[in-house]
């Protein structure tokens, strides 16, 4: 299956005009200007999208595709979002997560949906392990979980300064993201401690006590929701100096609350001289986002959205921030710290992008997005871009 694509405002994530694409099957194998037609004889199939931009799928390093919830009862358990709320969010890779509940949710499950995923044109992968230590395994470890399954690639989410958590120790956490690297440097995989960091006031003590006379790359430890408090921003703009990735979550937030958004915890960072490489945004997709009570009893929650990353895009594009800059925390950012070669535009990768809609003066709208070179409309059921559609 041959697709050309024609006259695409290319940001891969750079800045690359107006350019075409030819697609092979899933693969994208030549970019460039005025690409030349194929023989007469090649069932091409032409599309010129008017200089309509053209950016990567996103990269969501942190989904509940299993769903979240539990805390409070089972009959507060959240459905799996599917695979069409990621299609329809622009999400083309995706990693997911137990969260609270790693004892009626299982890594059996996670897997089984992560692979039905897979098979529903998403890059799909997961870690191992839940919030509690020891962590909850397929192999009896999570250094063999890795190594022997095909869809997992790190631990986590491991929670800390949780009253939801096992208390983990810093020599605990330690071991598990030795485990981790070590399972990486065997595989190629990822090889990451994904930390879920909650409300406590530790706030990201327990990673800097677990680093301190570590011989571990920091990359290994790979904190998340670094935007749930305004007092994290100091320690995240520390942790990410020592060579951490750090993540910022994209929950709703009221002007009320001690928290930023996705968007302003990216731009509070960058302004304070964070390593523009070392920050990624998830969604928390399916997960609860729970608000609790003094006695630790669920007062209500909030369910993440998997169009949360879209959202956060639009919200940065809106407040002038050039897509050049928006875009590698979405993309190319989590895909290089979960060694996949995803979350880029290029030759030689995956067909995963997004055509949008660039002019509103409410922000970038999702046109159609391509996964694994197959086309889907802005609601991510599979359909035809016919209004692009060139004779040849």
């Amino acid at each position: 299956m041959f697709t050309l694509l024609r006259n695409a405002q290319l940001f891969s994530p750079e800045d690359l005009g107006v350019v075409d694409l030819l697609i092979v099957n899933d693969q994208i194998v030549k970019i460039g200007p005025s690409l030349e037609d194929g023989p007469h004889w090649m069932d091409v199939k032409e599309f010129d999208l008017e200089s309509h931009v053209v950016i990567p799928a996103l990269v969501d390093g942190h989904v509940h595709v299993t769903g979240g919830g539990g805390e409070a009862g089972l009959g507060s358990r959240i459905a799996p979002p599917s695979a069409a709320a990621y299609r329809a969010g622009g999400v083309g890779t995706l990693v997911g997560v137990l969260g609270t509940d790693d004892i009626t949710r299982t890594p059996q499950s996670l897997v089984a949906w992560t692979r039905e995923l897979q098979a529903q044109h998403l890059s799909a992968w997961c870690h191992t392990g839940g919030y509690h230590l020891p962590p909850v395994t397929l192999t009896g470890s999570a250094k063999s979980d890795i190594v022997w399954i095909d869809r997992m690639i790190g631990v986590g989410e491991v929670a800390i300064s949780d009253h939801r958590s096992s208390q983990p120790t810093p020599q605990a956490l330690r071991e598990l993201a030795a485990e981790a690297h070590v399972a990486g440097l065997v595989t190629g995989k990822a090889g990451i401690l994904h930390l879920h960091v909650g409300d406590g006031e530790a706030g990201l003590e327990p990673i800097r006590q677990a680093m301190t006379g570590s011989e571990l790359p920091a990359r290994v430890f790979n904190p998340t929701h670094l935007n749930r408090r305004k007092a994290l921003m100091a320690e995240a703009l520390d942790l990410a100096a020592q060579g951490c990735t750090i993540d910022f979550t994209a929950f709703p937030v009221d002007d009320e609350d001690d928290a930023y958004s996705a968007a302003e915890a990216l731009s509070l960072f960058l302004e304070g001289g964070g390593n523009p490489s070392q920050v990624t945004i998830s969604s928390d997709g399916g997960g609860c986002l729970p608000v609790f009570r003094d006695d630790g009893s669920v007062e209500y929650f909030d369910i993440g959205r998997a169009d949360a990353m879209f959202e956060t895009l639009r919200e940065l594009v809106c407040s002038g921030m050039a897509l050049t800059d928006a875009l590698p925390p979405l993309t190319s950012n989590p895909a290089k710290l979960l060694r996949l070669s995803t979350g880029v535009v290029a030759e030689g990768t995956r067909a995963d992008l997004l055509v949008l809609d660039n002019s509103a003066a409410s922000g970038p709208a999702l046109v159609f997005g391509m996964f694994a070179g197959r086309w889907f409309d802005s609601r991510g059921n599979e359909a035809s871009p016919n209004r692009f559609t060139k004779d040849k």
